[in-house]
Formats: C-alpha cells, sequence, structure tokens
C-alpha cells in the first residue's frame, strides 16, 4: 500500500479528512496571539498541530500521550528514508551509540549525556536497573504503595529469584505536604534497606513526590535510589541532576509528545559499573561507552528517535514554561470541578506543589453508568473507581465541560 493509500485509510478512520492527514503542520501560532487570546492560542494548538479529530475528548493522557503533527511526520519521513537507504549510515539503533539524540535529550531532561542510554520505555529501563544491581538474599528493596506493576515487578522478580525483600510504604490519600512524605519515606528505611525505589509522579494519583529531598536523605544512609520518572518530564519542570537519584527512568511518550516505543535511563557515573546489562551484544563489557553500553540491544527502529528529537523542538518552540503552566491549569479546573461534586472523594491534594496534570478522582457511587457514557460520548479517560483525568496542552476547556456534564448525568 502506497503511502498516500495508507494516511487517506486512516483520515477515514479517525474521520478527518484527507486533505487535513495530509497537510504538512502549519508554523506555530505566535506569542502576539497568546498574549492577546490565550483560549485561542491553545484553541489553534488543537487544531492544527494535533491528528486529534473534533469530537475526541482526550483525558487519558498519562497512559499514552497524543503525538503532534510534526513529530508524526518525523517518524514517517525518516521511515521513507530509511527505506531508501538515501543516508550514509545504517537507518537503525541498537549498536549506535547515538550521541547527537542523546545529548539533545540530555539538554531536555537536565543531565549529562554519558550518563543516558536509550530505552523502549521506562518500563524496559527500570527492569535493566532491577535485573542488574548486585543484590544478595535478605536486602531489602523499598517502595511506596502507588507504584506502577513496571516499577513494582522488577524487584518482586528478584525476591522470587534471589530471595530479597520488598517493602511498601503507606502513602496518605491525599498527603499533608511534601515534607510529610519525605519523613515517611526515610523513616522507613531500615537496617537491611539497600534500595529505596519509588515514583517521582505516582502513576495511580498522580502525587509529586519530593524527589530531591527524598535522594539526598537517602544517599547520606547509604540507600541506593532509583526514580521511577515515566510522568516527570513534560509534566513538571525539573533537572535529573538536582534530583540526585542513583537511577531514573524515563517514558517521553506521555507527556513530552514524543511517539510510543522511546524511553530513556539515566545512571549516576558511579553507579555504572555496579550495573550488569539486561541484554548483551558486541561491546557490552567496554566501559569507555559510559551509559551507552547499556543501549547495545541489537538492531531498533530509529525513526521513534527522530520523533523523540521532533518532540523536544516542539516543546521548545512553544516554550517549556508556557506548556508546564497550561497543563497545571486545567488540572486544577478539574480539581475544583471535582470538589463541588458530594459523589465524588478528592485523592489528590490541593496543595499546588503535589500534582501537575493528573488529578485523581474516588467515586462514591458505581461509576459503571458513567463509564458507558464516556464510551457513547468519545470521552477517554482510565474507566476505573478510582479514575485519573489527565490533561494536556490539546486538552479543551469544553473537553472538560463535557466530561462534567456527563459525570452530573451519570451519578448526579
Amino acid at each position: 500500500m502506497k503511502r498516500r493509500d495508507a494516511l487517506k485509510s486512516a483520515a477515514a478512520l479517525l474521520g478527518i479528512s484527507f486533505d487535513r492527514a495530509i497537510a504538512s503542520s502549519p508554523p506555530l501560532p505566535g506569542s502576539a496571539l497568546f498574549d492577546r487570546d490565550p483560549e485561542a492560542y491553545w484553541a489553534r494548538i488543537r487544531e492544527q498541530q494535533f491528528l486529534l479529530p473534533d469530537w475526541r475528548v482526550y483525558l487519558n493522557n498519562g497512559s499514552l500521550g497524543a503525538a503532534p503533527r510534526p513529530v508524526v511526520d518525523a517518524v514517517c519521513d525518516y521511515l521513507v528514508r530509511g527505506a531508501g537507504m538515501v543516508m550514509d549510515e545504517y537507518p537503525r539503533w541498537g549498536y549506535e551509540t547515538m550521541d547527537q539524540h542523546r545529548a539533545a535529550l540530555a539538554d531536555y531532561v537536565g543531565c549529562n549525556k554519558d550518563d543516558l542510554a536509550l530505552t523502549h520505555n521506562a518500563t524496559e529501563a527500570m527492569s535493566i536497573v532491577a535485573g542488574g544491581l548486585h543484590l544478595k538474599a535478605g536486602d531489602e528493596v523499598l517502595m511506596t504503595d502507588q507504584e506502577h506493576p513496571s516499577g513494582r515487578s522488577g524487584w518482586l522478580m528478584r525476591a522470587a529469584r534471589d530471595g530479597i525483600t520488598v517493602r511498601e510504604v503507606k502513602i496518605p490519600l491525599p498527603p499533608q505536604s511534601p515534607e510529610q512524605l519525605t519523613e515517611l519515606m526515610i523513616s522507613s528505611i531500615g537496617p537491611r534497606t539497600r534500595v529505596l525505589s519509588f515514583s517521582g509522579i505516582t502513576t495511580t494519583t498522580g502525587l509529586i513526590m519530593p524527589m530531591a529531598e527524598i535522594c539526598r536523605a537517602a544517599r547520606a544512609k547509604g540507600v541506593i535510589t532509583v526514580v521511577d520518572g515515566a510522568h516527570v518530564h513534560g509534566q513538571i519542570p525539573v533537572r535529573i541532576s538536582e534530583i540526585g537519584c542513583d537511577f531514573f527512568a524515563g517514558s517521553p511518550h506521555k507527556w513530552m509528545f514524543a511517539p510510543p516505543g522511546c524511553g530513556f535511563l539515566y545512571i549516576r557515573d558511579e553507579m555504572q559499573d555496579r550495573l550488569w546489562p539486561a541484554i548483551v551484544t558486541g561491546g557490552w563489557d567496554d566501559r569507555t561507552l559510559k551509559a551507552a553500553r547499556f543501549m547495545r540491544v541489537g538492531t531498533n527502529n530509529r525513526a521513534l528517535f527522530e520523533g523523540l528529537i521532533a518532540a523536544i523542538r516542539f516543546s521548545r518552540e512553544i516554550g517549556r514554561e508556557r506548556i508546564y503552566a497550561r497543563i497545571h491549569q486545567l488540572a486544577r479546573t478539574v480539581l475544583e470541578r471535582a470538589r463541588e461534586l458530594p459523589y465524588i472523594e478528592m485523592l489528590t491534594p490541593a496543595d499546588d506543589r503535589l500534582y501537575g496534570g493528573l488529578v485523581t478522582l474516588h467515586f462514591k457511587k458505581d461509576p459503571a453508568k458513567l463509564w458507558a457514557l464516556c464510551h457513547k460520548k468519545k470521552i477517554w479517560v482510565m474507566p476505573i473507581e478510582r479514575s485519573r483525568v489527565s490533561t494536556h496542552v490539546h486538552t479543551r476547556p469544553s473537553d472538560l465541560d463535557l466530561f462534567f456534564e456527563t459525570v452530573r448525568e451519570a451519578l448526579g
């Protein structure tokens, strides 16, 4: 099937015009429009820079982000050029160190290039750490009770295989303050705790953990720190170098506008010789490669990382602070409107320091009718009793209006 025919079929499935599907991305709206009419600015971003059809209300960015047009274009263009072998290097990654890509990513996430390895996602990065650290029977890994299965399962595998102990700290919902969270985590460290593994932003509730304070206190006790940062970059402003962790796993496909299938692992320089690779090929033991030796995994699709570079460029052109502010403004709207409804219990604290673009609601009534109505109205939200609403720059105020109208219709 030719590319044009494939795009025509995809456009039909999406319910958008073929002309819109193949159109090149127009320039971003200027700051003058933002200064004059911010809502018109964001409406134009949604309409012109994303392929989301008008009928889709997408409030599940925390599971999978929507890639904008420039990212999709970059992936498609590289696939076409790679198929034609028009470049002089192999159109792949998995054997190469990808220095330019890692440098661009390192600048965005705030660390040194040589401390970064490219991965497929945060799950892979967390698995590399959990499987590669030397731990023996009786050693303890401490984590929270709000970890994603991908952040928990690697340690549980080590418990089954090697006899290590995994212990969870119960996080209050909602917590009172960042200081309470730091004290809770650090006071839970015991004499056999070797690793403290926790989410920078929890996947279940969107809670922002005080990463730097926890990592600094844990290091003072000689404990290795591993941050599951799948939700961090792109949602809130933070630099890995300022967190002070030993390991950090990232998934740019959530909040950084990147396509699915590209992730990263940060390994602090002093820890690189203490970690065993999970997948090996030639050069796995070449320590001059630094963190790059952990990404020698065999032939992979480099087009996805061309999309990541386009995503970083897209983010910078809009302005990262502008993006963070918009994400949080929309999330605050969700929080404030949800608090007005007596059949919703808020699991997200009102303290702005503790949430970014994720708000978690607990429905006191059976939400089955709500999820059926959301499906009917093309509202995409996580359909569970403890529901997570996540907003991004493509979220429209009308999307939130429709969601809360639907909540009242189903539960009011």
